[in-house]
C-alpha cells in the first residue's frame, strides 16, 4: 500500500506549476502528497487512463485507488492532504466552483506563456525538477 494519499500530476515546464509543486512539497510534512512531473522524459500517462494531451491540458490528481480528479478539484485535494484544505474550500461552492474551473481552464491553456511574462525560468534541459539538490525534500512518486 502506498504511503501517499494523493498524487498531483504537474507540468515541470510551467513556472507556476513548478513553484506550486515546490511550495506544496515543503508543506507536506507527513509525506501524504506525491508529485509527478508530466513533462519529464519517460512520463507515461497510460497507467492513469489518460492521454498526454489530456494530462497536459489541465491539472490532474490521482488517488491511490486510481480515481482521478481534474482542474481545481486536483488543487483542492493536494491542499487538503498537506493540511491547507481551508484555503480552497470556497471553490467547492456551486457558483464559485464553476467560475474557478472556467478561470483555471483559461489559465491552464496559457500557463507557460504567462509564467514567462512573470519572469519564470526557462527549462533548457527539457524538464524542470522541483526537487533540486538543495535543502528541499525530494519529491515523492
Amino acid at each position: 500500500m502506498s504511503r501517499w494519499e494523493f498524487k498531483l500530476l504537474y507540468d515541470g515546464q510551467c513556472p507556476f506549476c513548478r513553484r506550486e509543486a515546490h511550495w506544496l512539497s515543503r508543506r507536506d510534512r507527513q509525506g501524504r502528497l506525491a508529485l509527478e512531473d508530466i513533462s519529464a522524459p519517460g512520463f507515461d500517462p497510460a497507467p492513469y487512463g489518460v492521454t498526454q494531451a489530456e494530462v497536459m491540458g489541465v491539472m490532474h490528481g490521482v488517488f491511490p485507488d486510481g480515481r482521478i480528479v481534474r482542474k481545481v478539484a486536483a488543487f483542492r485535494e493536494a491542499y487538503r492532504v498537506v493540511g491547507l484544505g481551508w484555503m480552497l474550500a470556497p471553490t467547492r461552492w456551486p457558483g464559485v466552483r464553476w467560475i474557478a474551473d472556467r478561470f483555471y481552464e483559461w489559465f491552464a491553456k496559457h500557463r507557460v506563456a504567462i509564467g514567462r511574462w512573470f519572469g519564470g525560468p526557462e527549462c533548457p534541459s527539457g524538464t524542470c525538477d522541483v526537487g533540486a539538490p538543495d535543502s528541499r525534500p525530494p519529491l515523492k512518486k
